[in-house]
């Protein structure tokens, strides 16, 4: 049993007297940081708390606009994705000026999942932010600093120290305004601050190889510039909804239509299933989760550029040894198929001990001399698919995609040449986000060694690591 002693002096303004908010892990970082420069966020910030609720509502998004509404969802550590956005009308982002996101703000996620802190780029201006996050606008601090701190494992843990509620948590202002940072020289500073941009250098060289490698697929297939369009009347003969045993006419939609074509146009099409082996994962059950243990992979841990592990579930050591034979191996593709269809990932590298949920396909290919598995994975996630999915798997709740329509999803198969070309992209996109998240791995512990230790030492700590890397030592634009 674990102990704490706290004089009544040293009680915050709330007084908190709860067991938690003491806990020797905390005391100790306490300890530290009281033995170097360091205060509040209040004295180096401004916040900005998110509108309410009702405030902007789902209704309220607009299928495109120069002006996007960032949800807690799209606050990722470090950054603010650009997957899945949601857009608002001019109307409504100039209705709500004390709510617009500058430069260099970072967001801090306060209510779900907490604690996820993010900078906005230039990218993420004329955006407004969601209720269940907060703006801390530096004043004091250099902002990328303080960026890393806060996503360093002191930082998280001064960042969730106040969390409140049982059911439904999160962080008040209040909570956020007593975060202790630690506070380096500028100089160090400014190295933290280069190892970040220098990171996002990479996180955006990677896209724009991804983009480019997903351009090369569409240019080949005529779909480039190809927009979809709803349209509200169309007709289709009989016999069409006898062959495809579905009356419904959302699919018959022309636009599903186009994009079977163009895939049929293409010299080399396939069925799925004629060129994978599928196996299908399992679910155990919630009553089988626990709090530590074997991943459990859900669809929400899939993604299309890795696995994250955000509300990761686990299960016991007993329980994987009954399922592994579920255990992912290296070369497979891991594809979504219930909830958020069509996600594909591919195991380029042999992956660590998980059991995927009944929700993930497990997708191997017959024969790699005929299909590269990165062009595969990138068709798999391209809207050629992603259209297909949605005719076969729309009109439900829960979108369920169902194996004897997965096997039936038409694959284009180019030259072999154009193939290597779009793998090559891909690597060299996944490649550079590794490094991103290198930089950024060593920006953190660098801040939590000068807490532990000394600048001096985590300067050294910091340029015989990026040296170990083979990456130049970053630099301030």
């Amino acid at each position: 049993m674990q102990t704490s002693v706290i004089n009544y002096k040293d009680l915050n303004f709330e007084f908190r007297i709860d067991a938690e908010y003491y806990r020797a892990e905390i005391l100790k970082n306490i300890g530290l940081l009281d033995k170097k420069n360091n205060t509040v966020l209040s004295n180096l910030a401004s916040f900005v708390i998110g509108p309410f609720g009702s405030t902007v509502t789902v209704d309220q998004y607009v299928p495109c606009s120069n002006f996007r509404y960032v949800r807690n969802k799209d606050i990722n550590d470090f950054q603010i994705s650009d997957d899945e956005q949601v857009y608002i009308s001019e109307q409504v982002y100039k209705a709500l000026p004390q709510f617009h996101i500058k430069e260099n703000d970072l967001l801090i996620t306060v209510v779900g999942t907490l604690g996820k802190v993010a900078i906005a780029t230039k990218k993420d201006v004329s955006s407004i932010f969601s209720c269940k996050s907060t703006i801390i606008r530096t004043k004091k601090i250099d902002p990328f600093y303080l960026l890393a701190y806060l996503n360093s494992n002191v930082g998280q843990l001064f960042a969730l120290r106040g969390v409140r509620g049982a059911i439904q948590q999160g962080l008040n202002l209040s909570d956020l305004k007593e975060i202790k940072v630690f506070l380096p020289s500028e100089d160090f500073q400014r190295t933290i601050r280069a190892i970040v941009s220098n990171a996002f250098v990479s996180i955006t060289e990677a896209g724009n190889l991804y983009a480019k490698a997903e351009q090369t697929l569409l240019s080949e297939l005529g779909l480039l510039n190809w927009k979809p369009k709803h349209h509200l009347s169309f007709v289709k003969n009989f016999s069409d909804t006898q062959a495809s045993e579905r009356i419904d006419a959302e699919y018959f939609q022309p636009m599903y239509e186009e994009v079977v074509e163009a895939v049929k146009s293409s010299k080399n099409h396939a069925s799925l299933g004629d060129i994978v082996s599928i196996k299908k994962c399992i679910e155990p059950g919630s009553e089988a989760y626990q709090d530590s243990g074997i991943p459990f992979l859900r669809v929400s841990n899939l993604s299309k550029l890795g696995i994250n592990t955000d509300n990761q579930q686990f299960i016991s050591d007993v329980l994987y040894n009954n399922l592994k034979t579920h255990q992912p191996k290296k070369g497979e593709i891991l594809l979504s198929k219930d909830a958020t269809p069509g996600i594909a990932y591919y195991l380029k590298d042999a992956p660590g001990k998980m059991i995927p949920s009944g929700g993930i396909l497990r997708i191997t290919i017959k024969d790699t001399n005929l299909v590269y598995p990165e062009y595969l994975t990138l068709v798999l996630n391209s809207a050629m698919v992603q259209k297909q999915i949605e005719r076969d798997a729309g009109g439900s709740i829960i979108n369920h995609w169902l194996v004897d329509q997965v096997k039936t999803t038409l694959i284009p198969i180019l030259s072999i040449s154009t193939q290597k070309q779009i793998a090559e992209e891909v690597d060299r996109s996944f490649s550079d986000r590794e490094q991103s998240k290198l930089l950024l791995d060593i920006a953190k512990h660098g801040v939590e060694m000068a807490i532990e230790k000394d600048e001096k030492d985590a300067q050294s700590w910091i340029d015989a690591e990026l040296n170990n890397l083979g990456i130049q030592q970053p630099t301030t634009g």
